[in-house]
């Protein structure tokens, strides 16, 4: 069927300037700080399109020109055993991965499909640059799928020590490339090689936390949830590496109370990091909107370190107007830190009780809620959302033959521009 584009304009989170979209908007032009933009769409009710299959069904909320095949849509269902453990009355459970069983069938099995639908989603289909995205694993995953399926061309940059991440269940379409950056770097090293990239105007960024798509695909977490709640949770827990999840469900949340519908509340925020790859955490406690400064190789080794390798972005969008500090003020709540071994545990305990596998990231976001039930923070009547950002992948690779891509080529970021383009040019 053909598809009408959801309408909207943009807002400068800085200052509330409203501004049309020009194609592929990441910023205000007349906005002199750094600054968010966000989605104000013409309609101002959540209402969801049955008409349309898989995660389009939220496409009034997303900033979309075009339908793409093959999306699944996040699950929420309320736990009995994992909220018996934990003493809980009304814990619900948003799972976004592979458990078919319960109708949840993202097939990379992460949240990161919700943005690599969006954002894929936005593109007009007369786009001819070459999409660039860096990551630190799962994202590159799920726009290598989205973007192989539905023949978009794709320029991936993730650091090698992470490319085991890059499995799929069928191998790539030839207009997906891959670069690395070498042994030893982490997911701001990727970032930097991918801007260097598209500092050629055949390229195009696909933007991250800046990017409407991004953060209004990841929202649709919450969507589900107030479907199957019936109301706007009163907190919510993530484990974060850019802390972009986290503020696209703050945004939704107060789309949700212009709504009317589903309350005048907003529920509060429990993000969570791996100790101890903790910038935003040191930085919350210090209640600074300016991140702690962590040199490169102390950056390095603490990522290297952790469990959770995702969660390791050394310039997430925290301090900028409309990121998460913002986003923590105005909502309340609180940050956790969470350690290699509460991981494990977590994640060992999660899959005894619910059922299912889950990635090390979301068993932070467990082992975060454990520790506010704990200390008090979480009433045991209260509403609680967990978002499970991926779980199934076990699951998914004992019923699946398993492919893995290898970088096309590996690049040190400190290179100069021009050799890099010029490897890279050769690609495509």
């Amino acid at each position: 069927m053909d598809f009408t584009p959801t309408k909207y304009s943009l807002v400068c989170c800085a200052d509330g300037h409203v501004f049309e979209e020009t194609g592929w908007s990441l910023v205000d032009p007349q906005c002199e700080r750094p600054s968010l933009i966000r989605a104000k769409y013409e309609n101002g009710q959540y209402i969801p399109r049955e008409d349309l299959d898989g995660f389009y069904r939220y496409a009034n909320w997303l900033p979309v020109n075009r339908t793409l095949k093959g999306s699944g849509i996040p699950v929420t269902y309320k736990s009995v055993k994992l909220a018996a453990e934990l003493g809980l009355e009304n814990l619900y459970i948003t799972f976004s991965g592979w458990w078919p069983e319960i109708g949840a069938k993202m097939v990379t099995c992460s949240f990161k499909e919700t943005e690599a639908y969006s954002v894929c989603g936005r593109l007009c289909e007369a786009n001819k640059k070459v999409l660039v995205v860096a990551s630190a694993g799962n994202t590159a995953r799920a726009f290598a799928k989205v973007c192989s399926e539905n023949n978009i061309p794709l320029l991936v940059s993730i650091p090698e020590d992470n490319i085991s991440a890059l499995w799929f269940n069928e191998p790539l379409n030839d207009c997906v490339k891959i670069i690395a950056s070498p042994k030893g770097s982490d997911y701001y090293d990727a970032i930097a090689l991918a801007d260097k990239v598209c500092t050629d105007s055949a390229f195009m960024t696909e933007g991250g936390a800046k990017n409407i798509a991004r953060r209004d695909g990841m929202g649709t977490t919450l969507l589900s949830a107030v479907e199957v709640i019936g109301r706007i949770p009163d907190a919510y827990f993530q484990a974060i590496g850019s802390g972009t999840g986290t503020i696209a469900v703050w945004e939704n949340n107060l789309r949700l109370i212009e709504d009317g519908r589903w309350g005048q509340h907003k529920m509060r925020l429990y993000p969570s990091q791996n100790a101890p790859f903790t910038v935003m955490f040191d930085s919350w406690k210090q209640h600074s909107r300016q991140l702690i400064e962590m040199e490169p190789d102390k950056a390095r080794s603490a990522a290297a370190e952790i469990d959770a390798k995702v969660l390791s972005n050394r310039k997430p969008p925290y301090s900028l107007a409309g990121g998460l500090f913002d986003a923590m003020q105005d909502a309340g709540g609180d940050m956790y830190k969470v350690s290699n071994d509460e991981l494990r545990f977590w994640k060992q305990r999660f899959a005894e009780l619910e059922g299912i596998d889950i990635h090390d990231a979301p068993a932070v976001a467990v082992a975060s809620l454990a520790m506010a039930v704990k200390e008090g923070a979480v009433r045991n009547d209260e509403t609680i959302m967990l978002n499970i950002t991926g779980g199934g992948e076990e699951l998914a690779k004992s019923r699946q033959e398993v492919f893995y891509a290898q970088p096309h080529i590996v690049l040190d970021p400190a290179l100069p521009t021009e050799d890099i383009l010029d490897a890279v040019n050769k690609l495509f």
